[in-house]
């Protein structure tokens, strides 16, 4: 019998529990009274508004989830993103307003009280108020030095300012806090690097070399280093060293190499070795067979040097591989011209290009999609590093149809 009464105290103990659990889960206690966690879930303003958010429908959502905390002032989560939708909206009054008031509660906790810090900083800085910002933020890191999302919004702040050295020492404890789980840090910190290197190269700083050389050994893929390291050796008479600065940017990251080809061909002939650069774009052309530029640039090349039936061979290997690149098409034209149009020259460009479809801002960012005639290193919209790509359509047709076009 005492062992049927413990087994049954221990049930009606597990079911209380089970209860309180409940309750707990449902309800929280605030300011002396009782509050429905799931009051606000239940109203079809709250399921509405995040099918609009979902959809991208901003002011559906506005509408609805406004309707909703009228139903429940004390949903923190729901006010926050309100907020957030107002900014999103270009309404960063109503956004700053909507984040200081949760401010204002005296229950929030210190995590909630940084997260709503770093909705009023993304505020301050979408609106412009940099020094509110750069407040907000860093009391975000005051209360929770670990919060990514806030350093990461403080480094662009302080990239926004050109203020180089800030935003590396801010990236460098994004990157303590990740332990290498994020590759992106190092490119990141290498064109910090670089950004600092250029100041100092516009303030003719010996510092330069070295900080260029920085940006290498933190990240091999940073273009520019290497491009910049080069410029200031060849600007202290070291053509050797420069020339080895841009054949390592060659070496590493081979697909960007023709920012490096304008470099090199000037240096080639000055050294009195211009075949270097005819080598050079055979083993890109060889390394990748649908590389376009290696192809552009040894046309050019060869046209300075007067062989331009050869220059033209070479555009129309390239053509097949980016058809929409204006600047073969530039190219073929004066190839053309210099060989006095010869009609069967024409025919086969004419063939190729038949179905080619021309532009003038190929260079797309894979983060923000924002579109741009040249490279970029810095994405000026999203404010990213190096996501800028080239933009090709369809394939022209292959050079092996168009060659049957051709005059015996």
């Amino acid at each position: 019998m005492t062992t049927e009464l413990y087994l049954l105290a221990v049930l009606l103990a597990l079911l209380l529990g089970l209860a309180a659990g409940k309750a707990w889960e449902r309800y929280k206690l605030r300011d002396g009274r009782w509050i429905d966690r799931r009051r606000l879930r239940e109203t079809p303003h709250y399921m509405l508004g995040l099918n609009f958010l979902v959809d991208n429908q901003v002011d559906q959502a506005i509408e609805e989830l406004g309707q909703a905390t009228s139903l429940d002032t004390d949903a923190l989560e729901v006010r926050m993103i309100l907020g957030n939708l107002y900014r999103q909206k270009g309404q960063v009054g109503r956004a700053v307003n909507v984040h200081q008031a949760l401010l204002q509660r005296p229950d929030l906790t210190e995590l909630e009280q940084a997260y709503v810090l770093l909705c009023l900083g993304l505020d301050f800085r979408h609106g412009g108020f940099v020094d509110r910002a750069l407040e907000a933020f860093q009391e975000v890191l005051r209360l929770d030095p670990r919060n990514r999302y806030a350093l990461v919004n403080l480094q662009k702040l302080y990239e926004d300012q050109h203020q180089w050295a800030e935003a590396l020492r801010v990236r460098e404890q994004v990157a303590k806090i990740d332990g290498g789980q994020h590759p992106d840090n190092q490119q990141i910190l290498g064109f910090l690097r670089n950004e600092i290197g250029h100041e100092q190269q516009r303030a003719d700083d010996p510092a330069a070399v070295r900080t260029f050389q920085a940006a290498i050994d933190t990240d091999a893929h940073t273009v520019p280093a290497h491009l910049n390291l080069g410029d200031v050796r060849e600007g202290r008479g070291d053509l050797a060293g420069a020339v080895e600065a841009w054949e390592r940017l060659v070496a590493a990251v081979p697909e960007q190499a023709h920012f490096a080809f304008d470099r090199l061909e000037r240096a080639y002939r000055t050294m009195g070795a211009p075949h270097r650069f005819v080598e050079l774009c055979h083993r890109l052309i060889d390394r990748e067979l649908q590389g376009w530029r290696p192809r552009l640039a040894l046309s050019r090349h060869l046209a300075a040097a007067g062989q331009h039936r050869a220059a033209f061979d070479q555009l129309l290997d390239a053509l097949p591989h980016h058809p929409h690149a204006l600047a073969i098409h530039q190219q073929i034209w004066e190839a053309l011209e210099a060989l006095a149009f010869d009609p069967a020259l024409i025919r086969r460009y004419v063939e190729l290009t038949r179905e080619a479809v021309f532009y003038l801002d190929p260079h797309i960012c894979r983060r923000c999609r924002y579109r741009s005639t040249e490279p970029l290193w810095h994405c000026p919209q999203c404010h990213e590093w190096n996501t800028f790509v080239e933009e090709r359509l369809a394939p022209a047709k292959d050079t092996a149809a168009a060659e049957t076009m051709e005059a015996p």
